[in-house]
């Protein structure tokens, strides 16, 4: 099953369709009816099935099957190629996270021949890798559905191990608009470049402060909300004042987090410290935002019955914390309790020749028998 899943290029930007007709061809030889909710484009789609009583709500198990590009890395093999060597598949998602999808898939004989006292439901989604953008469509039908999951694993990389708490994440491209004109005479033009770097050292500013001040919360690695501008973009020539400027940052921010008062935080320095200087020279100029991707924190109790439950399934006497983000949080946000475990390392997730262990498939395997026992007694 992984070398089919791993056979399909879902990298983000590709549609997704060719492989979600594998999949509800695959359950619907084994009888299991499955839904999709497509992107509005049509290109891509969610795919959510029950297998089980149909009025009771059940356990879900979700993955998403799209996957990072492989442009510019130094691959040993064919990405989309799975190849066995010493334990390990390589593949492009073999890892992250294929590996989890193509587990549950290749358990659906096994579920479906289970007196199974509650159901269990597969989520498969699109769009995780850029800002978990295609959950949202899935889980908006489920919650039109008479009967919502009681409980979610999201099976993300994490050596079986049970995570229940990941922070979340806000990204915000901003944009910047300025007068261009000759660099003799900047006393009559707005630089956007300048504005926007000012913007950015403000935003150094506070991930400083979260690093000096916290608040800290010593489960994650970092301990605090951390604060990231990737992309700039601005100016075309020494002697041309740069009309426009266009920068992307984000925060991961601890559970708990006003993530939108820090956003206001930064709106209001921009007003305050930066705008006046521009408007004044030409009333048009200033910033304008957008909001790029978001992804709840997760935060699961230590004591709730998921946790007991995994743990006990898994055999693992603790929990973790990541600094990662998945679609837990989403699920969670729609008043599904949710947990992370899944197999792999997350340190090969998105590598050259990334790769799961053989060991790690089959404690997935392992795992979900164990939940499949305990739905059916």
């Amino acid at each position: 099953m992984l070398e089919r899943l791993v056979g399909f290029d879902t990298t983000s930007r590709n549609s997704n369709l060719e492989a979600i007709a594998f999949i509800k061809d695959y359950l619907a030889r084994h009888g299991v009816e499955s839904f999709l909710s497509h992107n509005p484009e049509g290109d891509k789609a969610c795919l959510y099935a029950t297998i089980g009583p149909q009025d009771r709500p059940g356990v879900a198990l979700s993955g998403h099957i799209d996957v990072v590009p492989v442009d510019g890395q130094a691959w040993t093999s064919d990405p989309f190629t799975l190849k066995r060597r010493d334990g390990r598949l390589f593949g492009r998602g073999a890892c992250d996270m294929k590996g989890f999808v193509a587990t549950m898939l290749a358990m659906v004989p096994e579920f479906k021949a289970a007196p199974l006292k509650e159901p269990v439901h597969l989520c498969i989604s699109f769009d995780e890798e850029i800002g978990c953008q295609g959950v949202g469509y899935m889980i908006a039908d489920i919650l039109k559905r008479p009967v919502k999951p009681r409980i979610c694993i999201v099976g993300e990389p994490s050596q079986m191990k049970p995570v229940i708490a990941h922070k979340g994440k806000l990204s915000i491209i901003a944009t910047v608009a300025g007068l261009p004109g000759h660099s003799s005479m900047t006393n009559r033009c707005v630089n956007a470049l300048e504005a926007a770097a000012e913007a950015v050292a403000f935003l150094k500013s506070t991930a400083r402060r979260f690093r000096d001040q916290g608040p800290y919360d010593q489960g994650f690695d970092p301990p605090y909300t951390s604060v990231h501008t990737g992309v700039f973009h601005s100016g075309s020539a020494l002697n041309v004042v740069p009309h426009e400027a266009r920068f992307i940052f984000e925060w991961r921010y601890l559970p708990g987090t006003d993530v939108d008062a820090l956003f206001a935080e930064v709106r209001a320095h921009c007003e305050r410290a930066i705008e006046p200087e521009m408007k004044a020279v030409f009333p048009d100029a200033g910033f304008s935002w957008a909001r790029y991707a978001r992804i709840p924190a997760l935060g699961l109790p230590e004591k709730h019955a998921l946790t007991d439950m995994v743990k006990a399934l898994t055999g693992s006497n603790s929990t973790g914390k990541v600094s990662y983000g998945t679609e837990g949080g989403l699920f969670q946000e729609a008043g599904i309790p949710t947990i992370v475990c899944g197999p792999g390392a997350i340190a090969q997730a998105h590598q050259p020749d990334e790769y799961i262990a053989e060991s790690e498939i089959a404690a997935c395997e392992r795992f979900l028998r164990r939940l499949v026992e305990t739905m059916a007694q």
